[in-house]
C-alpha cells in the first residue's frame, strides 16, 4: 500500500523527532491531505507539531480562485490563529519578515509534473529564501500523476518566468521532492533540505501510471479535476497561449480544445494525416461545448476531447505536448490565416507572446507557423532536449 510523504511523517515518530521544539510552517493547498482525507494542517497539529505559519501557492491555501492571475490575500487562519501568507498575491517570493515565523518549512503540494504548473517555481523560490535565511525545507513527497515520461523543449536562457523556473522540458517526469534536489544542484543553493519519501510509489505501474488508483484525486488547483487532466496538461496548457478555448467555463477544462469557427472532425482527420504516430496512446473525440465564462463565453464551440484514459491509454506512447502541437499544425493547414496566438499578457510577462512564454522560447510557434515544417523537424529540435533531461534527471530520482 502506498504511503505519501505526509502519511509516513505522521506514522513514524522517528521522522517527526527533528521537528520537536521547532516552529513549523506548512506550504499547502486543498489537495494536501492524508490517506483518510484529513487536511495536512489538521493532521500535523493533531500529531503535536507546532505549526506557526501557513503559506499558500497560486490559487491559495483554500484553492478558491479559479483563473490565472487572480491573487490571494494574506489572512489569519480562523481555526489555529496562525498567519497565512500568500505566495501568489502582492509577492511571489516569501518576504523576509515571513521567514522569521518558522524554523522548518514543510512543503506538501500535489503537483502535476509540468514545468508551467507554478508550484514548481514556488518550490524554487522558497528554497532560495530558505538558503538566504538559513531555514530548513522538507518536501513531503507526492506522486507525479503524469509519471516518468519526458517531453518538450528545454526552456531557453533569458526565458525564465513564474511558469518557467529553469532549463527543463515541459513534462519533466520528477516528483516535487526530486525537483528540489535538482534545483539545489543546478542553482547551487546552500540549504538544509530533506525529502520525506513516499513508500510504495510505482510510477510506471498500470492502471494509474503515476497516480495510485486507490488514492482519491483532489483538485490541486481548481481546473485540475482528474488524472486525465494531469496527463493531458503538458499539451493542453499551451492552449492558454492561443485564442482557442481550453475548456475553462466547462466542467472538463484542460482536457479539450475548441472554438466556434472550428470543424472538429476535420481537425482530427488532418492531425491523423500529418502525424499519426503523435496520436498514439489516447483517443480523440469530437464534441460540442459552450463555456459559461472565459474565452468564447456563451458561444457554441466545436471541439476535441483528449481521452488519456480507459483501455486505449498507453502511458509510454502518449505524447500530450506533440499532440497539442499537432492540433495547432492541423488548424494552420486547414485555415492558414486562422487567428491562433493570444496577444495579451500571460503571467505578468508583457513583452513576449504567451505561447512563447509557455514554451520557454519561440521554437514551437515557429514550427507551427512554418507551412513547410514537418513533424520530423519538431522531433529533431525536441529529441536532444528530452534525451539530455532524461540523463540529467536520472541522478535525482528517488523511486
Amino acid at each position: 500500500m502506498i504511503q505519501f510523504g505526509i502519511d509516513r511523517l505522521l506514522a513514524d515518530p522517528a521522522l517527526r523527532k527533528p521537528l520537536e521544539g521547532k516552529r513549523v510552517a506548512l506550504l499547502a493547498h486543498p489537495a494536501s491531505v492524508t490517506a483518510d482525507l484529513t487536511h495536512s494542517l489538521d493532521a500535523l497539529v493533531a500529531a503535536g507539531i507546532q505549526v506557526s505559519a501557513m503559506f499558500g501557492p497560486q490559487h491559495g491555501v483554500r484553492g478558491d480562485l479559479q483563473d490565472n492571475m487572480m491573487e490571494s490575500p494574506d489572512y489569519t487562519d480562523p481555526t489555529y490563529d496562525v498567519p497565512v501568507f500568500s505566495l501568489y498575491g502582492e509577492v511571489r517570493r516569501p518576504r523576509g519578515q515571513w521567514m522569521g515565523t518558522f524554523d522548518v518549512l514543510l512543503v506538501d503540494l500535489q503537483d502535476v509534473g509540468c514545468r508551467i504548473y507554478t508550484f514548481v517555481t514556488t518550490l524554487l523560490y522558497v528554497l532560495e529564501a530558505a538558503a538566504e535565511h538559513k531555514k530548513e525545507v522538507w518536501v513531503l513527497d507526492r506522486p507525479n500523476p503524469a509519471g516518468r515520461p519526458v517531453e518538450g523543449l528545454t526552456l531557453l536562457p533569458g526565458w525564465e518566468s513564474f511558469v518557467g523556473a529553469g532549463p527543463m522540458p515541459m513534462r519533466h517526469g520528477l516528483t516535487l521532492g526530486e525537483m528540489g534536489r535538482w534545483f539545489i544542484d543546478h542553482f547551487k543553493l546552500d540549504v538544509d533540505y530533506r525529502v520525506i519519501e513516499m513508500a510504495g510509489w510505482q510510477p510506471d505501474a498500470a492502471p494509474g501510471s503515476g497516480w495510485p488508483p486507490e488514492r482519491v484525486w483532489i483538485n490541486p488547483s481548481p481546473n485540475a479535476a482528474n488524472v486525465n487532466m494531469a496527463r493531458a496538461y503538458a499539451g493542453t496548457v499551451m492552449l492558454e497561449g492561443t485564442k482557442l478555448s481550453e475548456g475553462r467555463g466547462t466542467t472538463r477544462p484542460l482536457e479539450l480544445f475548441g472554438a466556434p469557427d472550428l470543424d472538429a472532425k476535420a481537425v482530427i482527420a488532418e492531425m491523423q494525416r500529418i502525424a499519426p504516430r503523435w496520436l498514439q496512446g489516447c483517443v480523440l473525440r469530437d464534441i460540442w461545448f459552450q463555456p459559461t465564462f472565459h474565452k468564447h463565453a456563451e458561444q457554441l464551440c466545436a471541439g476535441v476531447f483528449i481521452h488519456a484514459e480507459g483501455a486505449a491509454y498507453d502511458h509510454q506512447a502518449f505524447r500530450p505536448w506533440r499532440l497539442q502541437a499537432l492540433a495547432f499544425k492541423a488548424i494552420r493547414a486547414l485555415q492558414p490565416d486562422y487567428d491562433l496566438w493570444r496577444d495579451f499578457p500571460y503571467e505578468y510577462v508583457f513583452d513576449k507572446l504567451a505561447i512563447d512564454v509557455i514554451n520557454g522560447g519561440p521554437a514551437l510557434r515557429e514550427w507551427v507557423d512554418d507551412a513547410g515544417a514537418e513533424p520530423g523537424d519538431l522531433d529533431a529540435l525536441t529529441g536532444p532536449d528530452e534525451a539530455r533531461w532524461t540523463d540529467e534527471g536520472a541522478g535525482y530520482l528517488l523511486y
